[in-house]
């Protein structure tokens, strides 16, 4: 559930008349569905407009205070959107809002909402680069870019599932290929990808395909939130997939802040990235306490496992208490929502409460029985920095020493979740989530019954102070690769021909038809590699040297086919069949690199990781041209950090000559 307000009436109203003949509960259910998904849409539309408005005020206007008032509103609308979405998203997959599969009473976690974004228009400058330089009729790609455009659309509106994630990837391995075929350092699609920042609602604009890049990745770190938000962590299953999601949402900020820099929205800033990703690990941390054994289900004896669950819970605190540290300093504290802040406040009180609140269990219920299994005081609790001699067992040996001890952690346990309850009402958007409040407020009343079971009227012993628990854990989250690959396709511009040879960073001729006839020796030629097959060696005075064919030529077509994508046995088969009467080839012939113009920028700044970068050759294979839009830098692929990374799409190329293709065949003369 997003911890942001709801705009007045969202999902509310009165409910639709009875249509005629609609009789049946299904046919009642099904036209209430309806009448809600027509005032979401309604909804919808009208904070669109809103959003239209603001965003015209925003770039229009000089004024910073006209400027930081607009982009308040933009916020409040961003959120509304969020919130509007995701209600309509629940009620196509069959999902009732505002419940979770479950009956049970779980603390509710923070998702992140996906980044808006404006439609694109692909076709001119993809049809004008395949005729100018690929030399192809840009005409003919029109499915092609009609499916990508498809695509697009597609993964604005994604399912909150691994449907919507292999969709945001999809897409995502798409961008991959187009910046590995149609970019060049100096060159850029001259499109400006427009997005919204998902935490600010501020719009930015930039001709950076890595821009679009960047955006997509960071989609698929919230939709991994989403989905671990979604999850019922009341049962162990549903907790370890809740650890799974949030631990993939952490490695996508992770990858997102170690390879793109310059961002132009907060959202992807590198102290936003990490204070999101310590929040992830903060959440995943949350979710491998509640997947441990259910207190319930606990025998009230078993100290052992009563100090597991404090130290786990110390840990959980000790998480939060970090994130909250993070989101309380500028600049992450300029944009990162109130509410969050405020959250993963009482988190942090709450689980250091729920700490004291199991030692307290197990020095009060504990069994004398298992003392021998116990773990020393040292390993449990943590020392005062003027504690010098070692401590005994973590439990006494005397009764009335325990419960002295376990009153003290129960007055901790129980100022901490007052304190929690206060932090709670201090939020105007967290006293609207009941459930979270719930929580606090149960586990308050079980401590409270507890310390009254313990006190005793003629108990006039001042009690003692508890001492802070030792954070520890069975199991500590990391953060996990995003499964880039499970989304990987095949390039939607295939028919251009292998990436190796026929893209925007090489320039080529294309030669022929050339009618090559057999001779005494054969054609004259030696074929090597697939994908394109090459032509490895000509022999002088050959029947290949006199129609012109030199080595380094590569094969795109046989006999009128196409053989660009075809290999090496395929070629040599189809020039064996030709005969006496011969075959008709056409060939493209590499040429010398050199500068090539940009398509919508005459004036382009080689930009990296660190600014401007002294020289081509240590120019990273993402870097691109300035754009108005932004006075920041543009939003850049660092090379240096991408090295090394495990990852399943496919990266750009550096601009270089390109190879050789290999093969495994022995190449031969024909």
């Amino acid at each position: 559930m997003i911890l942001e307000e709801r705009p007045d009436g969202a999902g509310a109203g009165k409910e639709s008349p009875r249509l005629q003949g609609c009789d049946s509960p299904m046919q009642m259910r099904c036209s209430q569905l309806q009448s809600r998904r027509a005032r979401i849409h309604q909804q919808i539309d009208k904070e669109l407009q809103m959003r239209t408005g603001a965003e015209n005020l925003y770039r229009a206007t000089s004024n910073n205070r006209v400027r930081e008032t607009v982009a308040l509103e933009l916020s409040y609308v961003n959120s509304n959107l969020q919130l509007l979405k995701e209600e309509l998203e629940e009620l196509s997959s069959g999902v009732d809002p505002g419940r979770h599969g479950s009956e049970a009473v779980t603390v509710p976690m923070i998702p992140l909402g996906l980044k808006e974004t404006k439609e694109l228009d692909w076709s001119t400058p993809l049809k004008e680069l395949i005729s100018v330089h690929f030399g192809e009729d840009g005409a003919s790609y029109e499915a092609e870019i009609r499916e990508l455009e498809a695509l697009r659309q597609a993964m604005q509106t994604p399912s909150r599932n691994e449907a919507g994630l292999e969709l945001l990837t999809a897409y995502y391995n798409q961008l991959c290929f187009l910046d590995a075929r149609f970019l060049t350092p100096a060159r850029s699609l001259g499109l400006f990808f427009h997005w919204y920042d998902s935490l600010t609602g501020v719009p930015a604009q930039q001709r950076a395909l890595a821009f679009e890049k960047g955006s997509v990745l960071f989609n698929i770190g919230a939709l991994h939130t989403q989905i671990g938000a979604r999850q019922n962590r009341s049962c162990a299953e549903g907790a370890h997939r809740a650890v799974e999601a949030f631990q993939r949402a952490a490695g996508t900020f992770s990858l997102l802040r170690e390879n793109f820099s310059h961002a132009p929205s907060p959202d992807m800033s590198p102290a936003s990235l990490c204070a999101l990703e310590q929040l992830m690990m903060a959440q995943a941390q949350e979710c491998v306490f509640e997947g441990l054994s259910p207190p319930a289900s606990m025998a009230p004896q078993d100290c052992l496992a009563q100090l597991r669950l404090a130290q786990e819970a110390a840990q959980v605190a000790a998480e939060y208490r970090l994130v909250h540290q993070t989101m309380a300093q500028p600049p992450v504290h300029d944009y990162m929502p109130v509410s969050w802040t405020a959250l993963v406040h009482v988190k942090a009180e709450y689980f250091r409460s729920l700490a004291h609140y199991y030692v307290a269990m197990a020095l009060c219920d504990g069994s004398p029985a298992t003392e021998g299994e116990l773990p020393t005081h040292e390993q449990v609790f943590l020392q005062p920095p003027t504690s010098c001699k070692p401590q005994g067992p973590v439990l006494p040996q005397e009764l009335e020493e325990r419960r002295q001890l376990g009153k003290a952690h129960l007055k901790r346990a129980i100022l901490g979740q007052e304190e929690a309850l206060r932090l709670h009402a201090l939020c105007r958007v967290l006293r609207e989530v009941d459930l979270l409040r719930a929580v606090v407020a149960q586990t308050l009343q079980r401590s409270l019954a507890k310390y009254a079971e313990l006190d005793r009227e003629d108990d006039f012993c001042e009690t003692a102070e508890a001492p802070d628990i030792q954070p520890k854990t069975h199991q500590k989250p990391e953060a996990r690769t995003p499964r880039l690959s499970q989304g990987k396709g095949p390039d939607i511009f295939h028919r251009l021909g292998p990436l190796s040879v026929f893209s925007a960073k090489n320039r080529w001729r294309l030669v022929g038809p050339i009618h090559l006839t057999r001779g005494e020796g054969g054609f004259g030629l030696t074929l090597r590699g697939d994908s394109p097959v090459l032509i490895a060696a000509v022999i002088p005075g050959s029947q290949a040297a006199a129609a012109g064919l030199k080595e380094g030529d590569y094969i795109v077509s046989v006999n009128g086919q196409p053989c660009r994508w075809w290999r090496h046995a395929e070629v040599v088969a189809e020039l064996k069949a030709a005969g006496e009467a011969g075959a008709s080839l056409q060939v493209v012939s590499v040429l010398p690199s050199s500068r090539l113009p940009s398509l919508g920028d005459r004036r382009p700044a080689l930009l990296g990781p660190r600014g401007l970068l002294s020289s081509q050759r240590e120019h990273s294979c993402m870097t691109l041209a300035s754009t108005w839009a932004s006075p920041r830098p543009l939003l850049s692929w660092s090379r240096k950090a991408q090295q090394g990374k495990p990852g399943g799409c496919p990266q750009p190329r550096a601009p270089v000559k390109p190879a050789l293709p290999s093969s495994s065949k022995r190449p031969g003369w024909l």
